[in-house]
Order: C-alpha cells, then sequence, then structure tokens
C-alpha cells in the first residue's frame, strides 16, 4: 500500500480530512495481541468509543480505499444507531463509487438502512432487485436473497 495507495493524492487527502490514522507494525504488543493482529496490511476501523466497528485485511488500490473506508464508517455509524449518517455515507459510496467492490455492499446495507428508519420492507426488496439487475455476481445478491419473498 506504501507504494501505490498511500501516494495517491485522493488517498492522502481523504486520509487526511476523515481518519485518524495509526501505524502498527503487526508484531508489536500488546496492540497485536489486542487488536488479533495476524497479516499486513490489516486495516481496521474504531468508533470514538474504541471498538473495532470494520476490519479489512490485504490490498485497497487507491480506487477501492476511499470507499472501503466510507463503508467501515457506516458500519460504525449503524453499530452507533446514527443511521441518517450511515444512510448518507451510503449514497456517497454508491453515486461516487459505482464500480468500487464496495458498492454492492453498501446497496444492501442501503436498503437495511431504509427499513431501521421507515419500517417498510420496500427498501429491502428494492436493494435485491438492485443487486440482482446491477451487480449479478456479487455475494450480496445470495444476501438479499431472502428479500425477495417480501
Amino acid at each position: 500500500m506504501d507504494a501505490v495507495t498511500y501516494p495517491d493524492d485522493r488517498v492522502a487527502a481523504f486520509t487526511m480530512e476523515s481518519l485518524i490514522p495509526l501505524r502498527v507494525p503487526f508484531d508489536t504488543e500488546p496492540l497485536a495481541t489486542d487488536f488479533i493482529l495476524r497479516w499486513t496490511p490489516t486495516l481496521i476501523i474504531l468508533g470514538k468509543d474504541g471498538k473495532e466497528h470494520a476490519r479489512f485485511v490485504g490490498f485497497i488500490a487507491p480506487e477501492d480505499y476511499i470507499s472501503t473506508f466510507l463503508l467501515g464508517a457506516v458500519k460504525a455509524f449503524i453499530g452507533l444507531k446514527q443511521i441518517d449518517r450511515a444512510a448518507a455515507a451510503l449514497d456517497r459510496i454508491i453515486n461516487e463509487y459505482p464500480k468500487s467492490f464496495a458498492t454492492p455492499e453498501a446497496i444492501y446495507y442501503r436498503g437495511v438502512c431504509e427499513y431501521k428508519t421507515t419500517d417498510s420492507v420496500a427498501g429491502l426488496k428494492g436493494a435485491y432487485e438492485r443487486l440482482l439487475k446491477e451487480y449479478p455476481a456479487s455475494e450480496w445478491v445470495k444476501r438479499a436473497m431472502p428479500y425477495r419473498l417480501l
């Protein structure tokens, strides 16, 4: 990531504006044990509460970096019951990064957020239908498959 992703201008700007980055070598104790670091790179999203909300293992290309971290933020927002903030970040992923590997998962969670705010199953079913149409090979189609029955 040092050679390709981090030097990218968009990645650097997003990191400085949106994150508090901390680099921990995978064998640094006690953090390596506390955060179960087994492979490098391991990127972890912690909430203000210090709890882990998302984890990404392995190389992330510059074009996927921002959407990946936004998705991590979404998981933190959902965990903190900040559904409106999660929905806004999901909309950003879906609209600004439609080709990212994070986008199908974002569509799935967008349906979940709609359900949580309206109690209507339309968002869940709509998420499944959109995933089936736009990302038919995605694992998120399978995860949303029960929603087709709603």
